[in-house]
């Protein structure tokens, strides 16, 4: 089976013309052989650092936003892996990589399988049109990005995003996975699913 291997790298995100300086989480699904990488922020050696010298199948992108997808192309060339994105994302992709485009289209309910464990793609649109979280049910988990965070719902004040439907597809998609699923955010600390529906009171 699988396991999770974690690490972080700090860069900047920028939108709407305004840039702050960010920490992501850089996490790593596989075993001692071959992994998948969630999102590509801001430098590829301190991604290469999780993921050691396994043979990487995939870089999912669990969003479009710079910060998570500003050194997809490199990690792909160093790593020779498809990055996979949500197609919905496109007019976020085009304002970070305009040469690059990337390999397979993400859609809800999409199955991958890393190490012999099944992920399921959980299209959960609000933070960005095409924002997805990464569902692993035998490790218990879910990573979920900018989606939802210890303490809430992501970011909605920006371009391309939605406060209604942030809400709307944290309740219809992850508050529907059992409560004590840990959910591994792309920034700061993880939270279990239980504990963020009695937050937001759902």
């Amino acid at each position: 089976m699988a396991r999770v291997d974690h690490g972080t790298t700090s860069g900047t995100f920028s939108l709407d013309g305004q840039t702050f300086e960010v920490e992501n989480n850089v996490w790593v699904i596989g075993d001692d052989e071959e992994c998948v990488v969630i999102d590509a922020p801001h430098d590829v050696d301190g991604i290469m650092a999780v993921v050691g010298d396994r043979k990487v199948k995939a870089i999912l992108c669990t969003h479009a936003h710079d910060d998570h997808v500003r050194v997809a192309p490199a990690l792909r060339e160093r790593v020779v892996a498809p990055i996979l994105l949500h197609p919905a994302d496109k007019p976020l992709w085009d304002l970070t990589h305009t040469e690059n485009l990337w390999d397979v289209d993400l859609h809800d309910g999409m199955e991958l399988t890393v190490a012999g464990t099944p992920l399921r793609i959980l299209h959960t649109p609000g933070h960005a049109p095409g924002a997805v979280c990464v569902y692993a049910p035998e490790l218990g988990c879910v990573f979920t990005g900018d989606t939802l965070f210890h303490g809430g719902p992501g970011a909605t004040g920006r371009s391309f995003s939605d406060a209604d439907l942030i809400v709307e597809s944290i309740r219809a998609k992850l508050f529907a996975l059992p409560d004590e699923t840990v959910v591994h955010t792309g920034h700061g600390e993880d939270t279990v699913l239980h504990i963020e529906k009695e937050r937001m009171g759902l």
